[in-house]
């Protein structure tokens, strides 16, 4: 069976194209940022996208789906951002999201966050989220994950939250980590495109179609002091330092030596091989959020291609995940549990689902 689910929060379409590859249909997306909804259209052609903000979406603009999902916006929680949560508007979108949730009541939902959300500075907020997952009527759980241990060749730990409706008769179980024989390094992600990317244009602008690789271009420019506060080269043999949303801190290319310290928060780069240092290319840093090739971002200012991946869920991360909630509703929907006339995703023609 293939399962409709509504997407929000959807930036480039990370977490849209793991469900995707696990045999979801993305019906709807939702995604304010216009920087980014150009290469959300690009990539879901057959996908209703909505750029408004949540908190101007009425739930019965959100088509009925069996599954809702989302990375609601991770600054207000982060250890590097404001770290204000929900005294922060950014943090306070979550509780729009539960109210979609609420409304809605898909058979289930997926919310995937920051690690810092659940740092005790955070204790309270998190408690109220929790509280208010709880009164839907939902089995509920949650974890912390690093994406390394799912076929992501990048350190990168977020929280997962995934609510069942009780119907389903169960609680979701998280699928086990690979072995670590299993995980993925760098020279398994890049190896072959390491000889062929370009540098931006002025001011950091694309290359466009004379690119011969689509987005396998890098950010030009200096290091700032923070920047070289630490080492940013991991080796071949390594997973990726976590991809974040910003081309200025993007990790640096593993054909060079790593970083020597030579003072407290100082590092510098080998001598005489300065100029092997450069900054991953937006195509290496999508092979490390393992998107595929084919995957087209669509920017004209190369930051926002890295911003867009960094904000991303890993697709093979996502994937994992949506492949587990994908057995436990085949297995509903095949049972005798399962009662048609009961199901609100049954009687709803916008809902459901095509048997293949």
């Amino acid at each position: 069976m293939k399962f409709n689910v509504a997407s929000f929060f959807s930036g480039a379409g990370g977490l849209d194209t793991g469900f995707h590859n696990a045999g979801f249909e993305i019906i709807w997306a939702n995604e304010y940022d216009r920087t980014i909804t150009p290469t959300l259209r690009k990539n879901f052609p057959t996908t209703v996208v909505d750029d408004r903000s949540l908190f101007d979406v009425e739930s019965t603009d959100v088509p009925n789906a069996v599954g809702i999902v989302g990375g609601p916006p991770c600054q207000s929680w982060s250890v590097a951002g404001s770290g204000k949560g929900l005294s922060d508007k950014r943090g306070q979108v979550f509780l729009e999201y539960i109210r979609v949730i609420r409304d809605k009541k898909p058979l289930f939902f997926l919310a995937e966050n920051v690690a810092g959300m659940l740092s005790s500075r955070h204790k309270e907020s998190l408690q109220l989220i929790i509280d208010e997952f709880d009164k839907l009527g939902y089995y509920f759980t949650y974890k912390l994950m690093n994406v390394k241990d799912y076929g992501v060749p990048e350190d990168r730990k977020r929280v997962i939250f995934v609510g069942y409706d009780k119907k389903l008769g169960k609680a979701f179980e998280f699928p086990e980590a690979l072995p670590t024989s299993e995980h993925k390094t760098l020279k398994d992600a890049i190896w072959d495109l390491k000889d062929s990317a370009a540098p931006a244009l002025d001011k950091n602008k694309t290359n466009g179609d004379a690119l011969k690789i689509i987005n396998h271009e890098y950010m030009n420019g200096g290091f700032s002091t923070m920047y070289m506060s630490r080492n940013r080269v991991r080796s071949w043999n390594e997973p990726s330092f976590t991809i974040q949303a910003g081309g200025r801190h993007a990790p640096l290319h593993p054909q060079a030596p790593k970083m020597t310290k030579i003072a407290a928060d100082q590092q510098e780069f080998a001598k005489g091989k300065e100029h092997l240092y450069r900054r991953l290319s937006v195509r290496e840093v999508a092979r490390i959020q393992t998107f595929p090739d084919d995957f087209e971002f669509v920017y004209r200012d190369v930051a926002d291609g890295y911003k867009m991946i960094g904000n991303a869920v890993p697709v093979k991360f996502a994937e994992a995940i949506a492949k587990k909630i994908k057995i436990d509703l085949d297995e509903y929907y095949t049972s005798k549990t399962f009662n048609e006339k009961e199901d609100p995703a049954i009687n709803s023609e916008a809902v459901f689902i095509t048997a293949y």
